[in-house]
């Protein structure tokens, strides 16, 4: 099944640099759409409204906060994982005395990164006399520490079962999971006798830093003098509210529209810019701090997420988490994550009929449409055919269209010129985080997603708007009306490994 549109859809273009002749009546024309006639036409003045809302603005509203900042960048700290955990690989496996003048087999795990993939090598924190799990695909065995040289760890299973040679790389994971020490013993060493100190060392808590810098917002509108001052024959409605016969509160309201849904699109799609780019070093943006560490760009949601955070992909073309069983391998990677329970979930059309589908599907009596929704439907009751959440395992999901993914002006089309991709949905975790704030020096409590603004006692640059020219207030000779728009602004995504993007 295919849609075409028809030979006459409404095709109104978009805001253009120019005076369009379509804005104007012709009264020297020969056409039925002109006044050359002895007949007066009928005038509908009410311009008709046939996009519904054209802002895409509201997302950010919805899951953040705002906040103010003094500073050219945003620093903050992330905590790590609480328990020890490291991958390797098994280099050697030797039959001979253990430390303990025992006659066990001592494997030697040499450890290259943590279970995040980061590498890792001396300061893994694993100690003598650890108890430790020992899992690859040979099997899973439990064992105990008993020599520590920098990355290579000697492990001694319990069991009689020895340990294989593995040299696949980073195929062992090494998970410690407590200790054991004899009556009276302190810390040992690898010739077996006693020593106070541990030759490991007390293990700090580790941390992540990130940061963010703010970019530059900036629209304006102009407007002369003699157009300021003429009336339409079109009655402008706008979605600020604004009405009547002047044709420039029609443009300056579209400007303004324009430049609020600019201010979360730039925090949806921010990029910055890497080494090596043609931006790098380059004194493009005047005044930027471009070039090497200092580089111009932000970081928006989808690059965050990207970059930090976890992404499914479904087949091309079609939908991601189209069925429980891919919807259970997302709750299986947040269950490696923070495990947030309660989840945000914005998606675009197809994705949100694919999931009121895989939904209804699980209802024996969704094919009959019976009890197709949130109620028991009767012939006398209209038939809900969607979902706004569900729970999973431990998880709820509050499901809600994302105009953004839709409007085919936006990123939706985008997405349909390149299904491959697309970007169908991001899940968001909801309620706070709590993170250091190297700014004002303590732990805060904020929402994982959030704005920040430059402001100050003397500037706030959330939304700046100001009007120069002579029309109105009159504050300089230009025989015009300038709307200026500003912001300065960046996105906060802490916690991204909570977050998914859909593609």
């Amino acid at each position: 099944m295919a849609i075409t549109g028809g030979s006459n859809l409404n095709t109104v273009e978009m805001s253009q640099k120019q005076a369009l002749s379509s804005n104007y009546l012709d009264f020297t024309g020969t056409t039925d759409n002109t006044w050359a006639q002895q007949y007066v036409p009928d005038l509908m003045e009410k311009e008709a409204e046939v996009f519904g809302p054209r802002t895409i603005s509201g997302f950010l509203s919805q899951v953040g906060a705002e906040e103010s900042m003094t500073a050219d960048q945003v620093v903050w700290s992330e905590q790590g994982r609480l328990h020890l955990s490291f991958k390797g690989s098994i280099t050697s496996a030797s039959a001979g005395a253990d430390p303990g003048g025992g006659s066990g087999t001592v494997a030697q795990f040499t450890c290259t990164q943590d279970i995040d993939g980061n590498a890792v090598t001396t300061t893994h924190g694993i100690r003598v006399n650890d108890t430790v799990i020992c899992s690859n695909s040979d099997g899973i065995f439990k064992c105990m520490v008993t020599v520590v040289a920098d990355d290579v760890i000697d492990i001694v299973p319990y069991g009689g079962t020895a340990i294989a040679a593995n040299a696949t790389a980073n195929g062992t994971t090494l998970l410690v999971y407590g200790s054991e020490y004899g009556k009276g013993m302190s810390y040992v060493t690898a010739a077996g006798t006693t020593n106070s100190t541990d030759q490991r060392g007390a293990n700090e808590p580790q941390f992540k830093s990130f940061k963010n810098k703010p970019v530059i917002i900036k629209d304006y509108y102009e407007v002369s003098g003699s157009d300021a001052s003429r009336i339409g024959w079109i009655e402008v409605s706008n979605e600020d509210g604004s009405s009547g016969y002047l044709w420039y509160l029609k443009a300056e309201s579209d400007t303004r529209a324009r430049f609020t849904d600019y201010l979360e699109m730039a925090m949806l799609e921010g990029e910055l810019n890497v080494a090596g780019s043609n931006l790098d070093g380059a004194s493009i943006i005047a005044g930027s701090e471009a070039g090497g560490a200092d580089r111009v760009g932000t970081e928006g949601l989808f690059a965050a997420i990207s970059s930090r955070g976890n992404v499914t992909t479904g087949v091309t073309g079609v939908n991601a988490a189209t069925d429980l069983a891919e919807f259970d391998a997302i709750l299986a990677e947040f269950d490696n994550q923070g495990a947030i329970e309660e989840n945000m979930m914005f998606v675009n059309r197809a994705t949100s009929l694919a999931m009121d589908d895989m939904l209804a599907s699980m209802n024996s009596y969704g094919a009959g449409g019976t009890s197709y929704g949130v109620f028991d439907n009767s012939e006398d009751m209209a038939l809900n055919l969607g979902f706004s959440g569900f729970r999973r395992g431990s998880y709820d999901f509050y499901k809600s269209d994302f105009r953004y993914l839709n409007d085919k002006a936006t990123r939706g089309g985008i997405n349909a010129a390149n299904a491959a991709n697309a970007v169908r949905g991001v899940v968001i975790p909801a309620g706070t985080s709590s993170v250091y704030d190297q700014q004002l020096g303590k732990n805060m409590k904020r929402p994982f997603l959030h704005v920040r603004y430059r402001a100050s006692a003397t500037d706030n640059r959330r939304m700046k708007s100001w009007v120069t020219g002579s029309v109105g207030a009159t504050t300089s000779a230009l025989d015009a009306m300038s709307v200026h728009f500003l912001s300065e602004r960046c996105l906060i995504t802490q916690g991204a490994n909570n977050f998914m993007l859909m593609k």
